[in-house]
């Protein structure tokens, strides 16, 4: 009633008599649905007509805080905390304005200095929790949170960031004795089955994890990330058929998504079902045409299957939507090499190197392609670049004598074929190969000949 009628006075310039308290439900509602400006003006309204209420200069000060006036909300709690000293929201708004400030440790202070004036210390104990998660001092973090769920089982929020706190530390073995007594009093809890199941997955126990997701599930059947949960687990257990399904009703539950799809999709294709793994992945890309990881699955099943020309266009559509994925550019010079488009591959794989993908592979495979096409200066520079990478690498050793025995450089291309030999003398096929003239030289067949006899 208050409220229709507040907003009554705004449209007619009227003014209304309210008292204090139905002033603070009235903001505490604008402030609740985010709609500051509204709570802006009914503080104003609210000061000009009870100018001595605390509990309205304290809801002044939460706004100017948000404004980032923070200068004018010290001025303002100043003068509250000289009427009431142990005004617990004074505490909490003052170390509001630390945290803001950064000041996380002053933060703290002044919030344990608030506990022994507060009735109800769990917002505090949150409160703190996340000042010392902002010092990344997990260990204090956890032991607040903690407290807040000792005095309220359901303070979920609180639940969530204790297990986070686990996981920062690394002490997931903590977390499961921990979520096992907490759903010992609280067995009818899903989240905490739930935050049990991902603890007992991350240490790749994934029968414990399957149980604690199934609790989850049947405690809430339309909870969604327990099924979720529960496939990847089942995933894991290579029960692919069963994954399947618990996909399937987190798309009935909910809005169908791109994540889900790709999985079904996967497991699809361990089952040897690549026709309907290629179905999922398509309607993958049709939820989410951005989600790069859709146009790769299906690259990756038409590049198996031997269709190139699908494979190079649906790499196309990955790289248009992340075009610094180094293994998207790599895959693309495969594709483009099955096609004999040359110059795409020099392109694909020179892009993988400048995105810092130093793979011995790639060079290598960069190099024979250059010197396909006859470039042999730029295929001696990449392989000088991956010398520098691969020190002692017959791959690159042969090759180098190769190149600069066609440069006509040939006391440097017997140096390497030298250091080659003592390398891998057997891979020395690889000169014959792809450098069947320079195989043929008296002076290459001499040393090779020499090193044989040696090794004997």
């Amino acid at each position: 009633m208050s409220l229709s009628k507040f907003e009554s006075m705004l449209k007619t310039n009227d003014v209304y008599f309210f008292d204090a308290v139905e002033f603070e439900t009235i903001i505490e509602h604008y402030l609740n649905i985010g709609k500051h400006s509204l709570a802006k003006k009914a503080v104003q309204l609210g000061l000009e007509q009870h100018p001595t209420s605390i509990q309205l200069k304290l809801m002044r000060v939460e706004i100017l805080i948000f404004e980032n006036e923070l200068q004018e909300a010290i001025k303002m709690l100043t003068k509250i905390e000289a009427l009431e000293p142990h005004n617990d929201e004074v505490f909490i708004q003052k170390a509001v304005i630390f945290s803001k400030k950064n000041k996380h440790v002053e933060a703290i202070s002044i919030l344990k200095e608030s506990l022994q004036y507060i009735e109800d210390p769990s917002d505090v104990w949150s409160m703190m929790g996340m000042e010392y998660l902002y010092l990344d001092d997990f260990e204090n973090a956890r032991l607040n949170f903690a407290k807040c769920i000792e005095v309220d089982f359901e303070d979920y929020s609180s639940l969530y960031n204790l297990v986070y706190c686990f996981d920062m530390e690394g002490s997931h073995e903590d977390a499961i004795r921990y979520l096992n007594a907490y759903v010992d009093k609280n067995p009818y809890c899903e989240v905490a089955w739930h935050q049990l199941g991902k603890q007992y997955f991350e240490l790749g126990m994934f029968k414990e994890a399957l149980t604690s997701f199934d609790y989850a599930v049947l405690i809430d059947e339309s909870f969604i990330g327990g099924y979720l949960e529960k496939a990847k687990t089942l995933e894991e257990l290579k029960d692919y058929e069963e994954a399947i399904k618990n996909y399937l009703i987190t798309l009935e539950l909910d809005d169908p998504t791109a994540f889900a799809y790709v999985r079904i999709g996967q497991c699809y294709e361990k089952l040897k079902n690549t026709h309907t793994a290629m179905h999922f992945y398509k309607k993958a890309v049709h939820e989410d045409p951005l989600l790069d990881r859709g146009w790769i699955m299906l690259t990756n099943v038409c590049y198996k299957e031997n269709n190139y020309q699908k494979a190079l266009y649906y790499i196309n559509k990955a790289i248009q939507i992340d075009e610094t994925n180094a293994l998207y550019w790599r895959r693309y010079g495969d594709i483009n090499l099955k096609l004999n488009f040359y110059e795409e591959a020099v392109k694909a794989f020179s892009t993988c190197i400048d995105l810092g993908d130093q793979e011995i592979e790639i060079y290598v495979a960069l190099a024979d392609i250059l010197l396909f096409l006859g470039d042999f200066n730029e295929a001696l520079r990449r392989l000088i670049q991956a010398k520098k990478i691969y020190k002692e690498f017959a791959e690159v050793e042969y090759r180098l004598c190769g190149l600069f025995m066609i440069l006509e450089k040939e006391e440097y291309s017997l140096t390497h074929l030298k250091n080659a030999l003592a390398i891998d003398y057997e891979y020395h096929s690889i000169v014959k190969e792809l450098y069947p003239t320079v195989y043929e030289n008296e002076r290459v067949q001499k040393i090779i000949s020499n090193y044989k006899k040696a090794i004997r």
